[in-house]
């Protein structure tokens, strides 16, 4: 399964969906871990973190959520404010 990590759009959010530490533990569980760059970076985590984990940085929003099978957020679904759609 592809689990997808996008950057959280509500205005004052600062927690991401997943740590780089839970990614080793879900690619061990035969999972692919996308993560939308700069996902973390409120909450302190670098693309390269997610990287060294074993997750995928992808750069698109539209792409993370295409190609994902499962996203995961902090924040309920809401309208993207730039991909001018809701999440869901």
């Amino acid at each position: 399964m592809r689990i997808g990590v996008p950057i959280e759009v509500s205005k004052n959010e600062t927690r991401v969906a997943l740590t780089p530490a839970v990614i080793p533990t879900l690619r061990a569980d035969g999972h692919e871990v996308l993560v939308e760059s700069g996902a973390g970076e409120r909450a302190s985590f670098l693309d390269t973190e997610y990287e060294k984990a074993g997750a995928r940085i992808i750069k698109d929003a539209e792409e993370l959520y295409t190609t994902s099978d499962l996203v995961v957020k902090v924040q309920p679904p809401t309208h993207h404010p730039h991909l001018n759609k809701h999440e869901a």
